[in-house]
């Protein structure tokens, strides 16, 4: 694999495992659900939201969501994604720093 496109994967897989970690905290908070476990709905969630990011038009070029032209989410689906991450985004900082603040430098790449 050449060094480009280890950071093509290493960017994609960051962002999964943001969406991720921040489904993690709002089904944990609003579903109960176990440390680590995701209910049913938030699983289908983020297995939806993986496969938006695998079929991305933009690859690993991708801009954050909230700078996107492209809404590739179905409506039900970008509302709960929404809601997920109005709730987990302010309190993936303290939980997920590195991630935060990563999500955050991406989103700076794409100000054009």
């Amino acid at each position: 694999m050449t060094t480009q496109a280890k950071q093509k994967s290493k960017r994609l897989e960051r962002e999964r495992k943001t969406v991720q970690k921040m489904i993690l905290i709002y089904c944990k908070s609003m579903h109960h659900s176990p440390k680590g476990e995701l209910c049913p709905d938030c699983q289908s969630l983020f297995d939806y939201a993986s496969k938006r990011i695998d079929r991305c038009p933009f690859s690993w070029r991708k801009p954050t969501c909230a700078r996107c032209p492209v809404h590739c989410y179905k409506p039900d689906q970008g509302e709960q994604i929404r809601n997920v991450m109005r709730y987990a985004g302010p309190r993936m900082l303290f939980r997920h720093p590195y991630l935060t603040i990563m999500h955050g430098i991406d989103s700076l790449r794409h100000m054009k």
